[in-house]
């Protein structure tokens, strides 16, 4: 806008030296008069839209005057500002850069994987995406001392160089499997060092994937495989010495129960359950005919005499 305001400057001067040149022409005067008015007019307009700049969400406005970066930050929204600065705007939202060997995928178009050297001599491909972004209070700083381009200057070469200084402390199984967790933490502490005082904040790296030769990769599997299966005998160990101690507990159990039933039980006791028994035949509608067992000594009341019947 500041540009289209010179211009209406420049050319509200050459209407000025073209009505003294037509000061006898009365047409002519009336005609540039109206097209200075038109020019005052943009010149107003352009002023107010260029003390006016809008920052979207997600982005910060560094004021540039002059070529001198301002300290000062533009928040999102409607800004008053000085009508002579620039403002270089900054996406302060998470970022994503992503380098893979996938086509296409990464930020770099054909084969970007970053390739390492494992502790045991063996090279890795990996892909990698590192979450990412700009710091509002340091962005000044940021664009004086580092620019736009921040991602080709700083993130890109301090990621393949972590991932590569760390990785000669790991073996290719400790990055496969075993210490894949550790192995990413330690890039991440490298990252934030390497962004420290620059104006960007590592929020996180995606370790996406590992290719590792052929062979080593079957060994590994089959490693992990043989520790997984190891495991489940363990466990299978553990569950059947449970399950024996179980069952002798059980057996314990039946064996003073049946105990204390020998002990408590007695001749007197069964004879008296029988009849109760008998008791119960004898008076349900379901039987019109009970037959008892012939025992002296369980069925006394049924013991008759012959003779005492005559």
């Amino acid at each position: 806008m500041i540009t289209l305001f010179f211009i209406f400057i420049v050319l509200f001067i050459i209407l000025l030296v073209a009505k003294k040149q037509n000061s006898s022409n009365q047409q002519a005067i009336k005609a540039i008069g109206t097209l200075q008015m038109i020019m005052v007019a943009g010149m107003i307009i352009s002023i107010i839209a260029a003390s006016v700049s809008q920052i979207g969400a997600g982005y910060i406005g560094v004021p540039v005057l002059f070529g001198n970066v301002q300290d000062n930050i533009l928040r999102s929204g409607l800004n008053i500002i000085n009508p002579l600065v620039e403002v270089e705007k900054l996406d302060t939202k998470i970022q994503a850069y992503t380098m893979s060997g996938v086509k296409d995928e990464g930020a770099v178009k054909g084969d970007d994987a970053i390739v390492v050297l494992s502790s045991d001599g063996l090279s890795m491909k990996l892909d990698v995406t590192v979450w990412f972004k700009l710091s509002e209070n340091e962005a000044p700083n940021l664009l004086r001392n580092i620019g736009i381009d921040y991602v080709e200057k700083i993130v890109r070469p301090a990621t393949r160089t972590a991932l590569r200084d760390v990785s000669v402390g790991f073996t290719a199984t400790e990055m496969y499997s075993t210490k894949r967790e550790d192995f990413i933490s330690q890039i991440s502490k490298n990252l934030e060092k390497s962004f420290e005082g620059k104006g960007i904040l590592m929020e996180k790296i995606l370790l996406r994937n590992i290719e590792l030769p052929g062979k080593v990769r079957e060994a590994i599997d089959e490693k992990i495989s043989a520790e997984q299966r190891a495991q489940q005998m363990v466990y299978v160990l553990q569950k059947e010495k449970q399950e024996a101690e179980r069952k002798q507990v059980e057996a314990k159990g039946i064996a003073e129960a049946q105990k204390i039933i020998s002990n408590t039980i007695n001749p007197q006791y069964l004879q008296w359950k029988y009849i109760e028994a008998l008791k119960d035949l004898m008076n349900s509608k379901n039987n019109t005919i009970v037959i008892t067992p012939y025992d002296q000594k369980l069925t006394p009341l049924l013991n008759l005499n012959p003779k005492s019947q005559q």
